[in-house]
C-alpha cells in the first residue's frame, strides 16, 4: 500500500510498506514519515506528530507509545449537554452505521421497549406531563429517531452505552427527543467526524472503529488486529459506505461525497458545529449552574429489559465482577471460562459452566455461613478470634485492607465452598493448570494491599517461583482478581483508585518474568468500563506482555482471549 502525495489517494502494492528511521531512531512506514513533512508543527513536537488533519480533527502518532489516535483539534464541541459521557460510543456508532446501516437500525429497533422507557421521562422533563408507553407522544418521539440518520447514530451510541454500563440518567430530553437534541450540537459534531474519518481512510492505510486506530498492510500492523474476528467493525479504504451515505440528508451526503474526492480540505456542513471559540464562555456557565436529574443506574435497572442474548460463544471467555444478585450466572458459555473473581453476591451455583476461577474479595463474603450455628462449626471456628474476620462479618467494606496475604488457610475454605457450587470449574488458589498448551496460574489476590505491598510481593514471588518451577518455555498467563501491581494493571493513572505506590518493588519478580515465558496477566476488581478498553500490551521485564481486564455487563459477557494469545505468541505443543 503506497500513499500518492500528489493525488491524496491509495495505490495497492502487493508488498508491505518499507520502514524508515526517524531522527530519534523510531522505525515507521514511509507513508507516515512523508506525512510528517507536510505539517510544520511536527518540528517542535517530539512526541505527538500530526499525520493528517482538517478544520476540526487530527490524526496523531505518539512516538513514545507508538500508537495512533484521532482527536479534536480543540475548538469543536461534542455536546452542549453537561457531563455527556457518550462521545466514544457515538463515534463507534457512527462507524458501525457507515458499515452496516440496516444492522444498526435493527439494533435500535430491538431496544424499542427500553427506548420507550427513556422517552417517557424525557417528555416529562420538558412538558411536566406524564405519558404512557402507548401514548401518541411516545410513539411520535420513537418514530422521529428514524427520520434523521445523524440522530439515529446518536441513539445507537447511547444504546451501546446503556448495554455496557447500565441505564442512562441526567438530561434525557437532549438525548432522546429530536426537537430537544437539535440544540446540542451533537449532529454537527457527528457530521464533521464522519467527514474526517472518510477522508482519512481514503488517504492513508488506516482502520478505525470509532475509538481505536490501526495501520493496515505495513510492517508495523498490529498482528492481533490483523487476525481479529472484530476487524470487520473497522472502517478502511475498502469499506463499502455507499448505502449508509445514501441514507444521510442530501446536503450531508453531497458534502461527504465531495470530501472523499478532496482529501486536503473538508467541505463544511450546512449547519456549523458548536465551537469553543464562539460559545465556550456560555457553555461553561451552563455547566456551572447545571442541576443534574440523575438517578443511580442500579435504581433504574428494574425499569429496563435486557433485550440481548445472554449466550456467549467465546472459546476462552474471560469475565469478572459479575456480582450476580439472583443466585445464578446471567450468561451462558459452553466452552472454557476464566472467572476472575467477584462473580457472586448471592450464593450463585452452576453445574454446567467449565473453566477456572480465582477468588475475589466478594467471594470471601459470599461463602460465609448464613447462620450462627454453622459459624461455630469446626471449619469456621479457627478464624473467629481474628480481627480481620470479625470485621469481615460486621462490615466487609471496612475489612478489605485487613485481609491476610493470599496463602492463608481461610482461602482454602473459600476454595472448597466455591468448588461445591461450580463442580466443573477448577478454583486456582495459588495453583495452576494447562489448557490447550497455555499454563494458567491463579494467584489469590482479592484486593490491592498498598501498605502491605512488600509482604504481598514476597508472596507473589514465592508462589510464582514454585508454580513456574524450571519450565522456561511453556506460555504462561497469570490471573488474579486484583492486579499484581501497577505495571500489569488496566486502571488509568487518572483514576481516583490508582495508587502510585503499588508499583513492582521486588526486582526478583521482574527477573522471573524475564526468564520465563510469561505472556500475559489478567485481572478484574476495578470495574473499568468496557469502553475504556479491555486489553493492552505493556512493556515489563524487557518484553511485551498483554494485560486483560474483563468486566461484566449486559453486552459484555466476556472477553475472547484466543485471538490475543494466538496472534501475538507462538503456542508450543506440549
Amino acid at each position: 500500500m503506497k500513499f500518492n502525495k500528489t493525488e491524496g489517494s491509495l495505490v495497492h502494492d502487493e508488498k508491505r510498506s518499507p520502514l524508515l528511521s526517524t531522527e530519534n531512531g523510531v522505525e515507521l512506514p514511509t507513508e507516515l514519515i512523508t506525512r510528517f513533512e507536510l505539517y510544520p508543527e511536527n518540528k517542535r513536537r517530539p512526541v505527538n506528530k500530526t499525520l493528517f488533519k482538517n478544520d476540526y480533527f487530527k490524526l496523531t502518532y505518539d512516538m513514545k507509545k507508538k500508537d495512533l489516535a484521532i482527536s479534536s483539534r480543540g475548538d469543536i464541541v461534542y455536546s452542549a449537554i453537561p457531563y455527556d459521557t457518550s462521545r466514544n460510543y457515538i463515534q463507534r456508532a457512527a462507524i458501525q452505521y457507515l458499515l452496516y446501516p440496516e444492522e444498526a437500525r435493527e439494533y435500535i429497533r430491538s431496544h424499542k421497549v427500553n427506548l420507550e422507557t427513556y422517552i417517557m421521562p424525557s417528555i416529562f422533563q420538558v412538558t411536566k406531563k406524564r405519558v404512557g408507553k402507548d401514548s401518541f407522544e411516545v410513539k411520535q418521539a420513537y418514530n422521529a429517531i428514524f427520520q434523521n440518520p445523524l440522530f439515529e447514530i446518536q441513539i445507537l451510541g447511547r444504546l451501546l452505552q446503556h448495554d455496557e454500563t447500565g441505564p442512562i440518567s441526567a438530561n434525557l430530553p437532549g438525548k432522546f427527543l429530536f426537537n430537544e437534541n437539535i440544540h446540542t450540537g451533537i449532529s454537527e459534531y457527528i457530521f464533521e467526524y464522519l467527514n474526517f474519518v472518510i477522508q482519512l481512510t481514503k488517504s492513508l492505510p488506516i482502520a478505525t472503529d470509532g475509538k481505536s486506530v490501526e495501520l493496515l498492510e505495513t510492517n508495523l500492523m498490529n498482528q492481533s488486529f490483523a487476525d481479529s474476528r472484530d476487524k470487520d467493525s473497522f472502517l478502511t479504504y475498502e469499506s463499502n459506505t455507499e448505502i449508509a451515505i445514501s441514507l444521510l440528508p442530501q446536503e450531508v451526503k453531497l458534502s461527504i461525497e465531495k470530501s472523499i474526492l478532496i482529501s486536503k480540505k473538508a467541505i463544511p456542513a450546512i449547519n456549523k458545529p458548536l465551537l469553543k471559540s464562539k460559545y465556550g464562555e456560555e457553555l461553561s456557565r451552563v455547566r456551572k449552574t447545571y442541576i443534574a436529574h440523575s438517578v443511580h443506574p442500579k435504581e433504574s435497572e428494574r425499569y429496563f429489559e435486557n433485550v440481548l442474548s445472554t449466550e456467549n460463544t467465546n472459546l476462552i471467555n474471560v469475565v469478572s465482577d459479575i456480582h450476580a444478585s439472583d443466585g445464578r450466572l446471567p450468561f451462558s458459555n459452553k466452552n472454557f471460562n476464566i472467572l476472575v473473581g467477584d462473580v457472586s453476591d448471592s450464593h450463585v451455583s452452576n453445574k454446567e459452566i467449565k473453566g477456572i476461577y480465582v477468588i475475589g474479595n466478594h467471594e470471601l463474603v459470599d461463602v460465609l455461613p448464613r447462620s450462627r450455628e454453622e459459624l461455630q462449626t469446626k471449619k469456621w471456628r479457627p478464624f473467629l478470634r481474628s480481627d480481620w474476620f470479625k470485621q469481615l462479618l460486621a462490615d466487609p467494606d471496612e475489612s478489605w485492607y485487613m485481609l491476610p496475604v493470599g496463602s492463608h488457610r481461610f482461602y482454602e475454605v473459600a476454595k472448597e465452598e466455591l468448588e461445591k457450587r461450580f463442580p466443573q470449574v477448577k478454583v486456582l488458589h495459588n495453583s495452576s493448570m494447562v489448557h490447550e498448551g497455555v499454563q494458567y496460574i491463579g494467584l489469590t489476590i482479592p484486593v490491592v494491599l498498598v501498605k502491605r505491598k512488600k509482604e504481598q510481593q514476597k508472596f507473589i514471588l514465592k508462589t510464582l517461583k514454585k508454580l513456574l518451577n524450571k519450565d522456561y518455555d511453556i506460555p504462561t498467563v497469570v490471573i488474579s482478581h486484583a492486579p499484581l501491581f501497577n505495571e500489569l494493571n488496566m486502571l488509568s493513572m487518572k483514576s481516583n483508585a490508582y495508587n502510585n505506590d503499588y508499583y513492582c518493588s521486588e526486582p526478583k519478580i521482574e527477573k522471573l518474568f524475564k526468564e520465563h515465558n510469561i505472556i500475559g496477566a489478567i485481572h478484574g476488581h476495578h470495574h473499568i468500563p468496557a469502553s475504556s478498553g479491555r486489553s493492552k500490551v505493556v512493556k515489563f521485564a524487557g518484553k511485551e506482555i498483554f494485560v486483560v481486564c474483563s468486566i461484566y455487563s449486559k453486552i459484555n459477557t466476556g472477553f475472547e482471549l484466543v485471538d490475543l494469545v494466538n496472534s501475538n505468541y507462538q503456542i508450543k505443543e506440549l
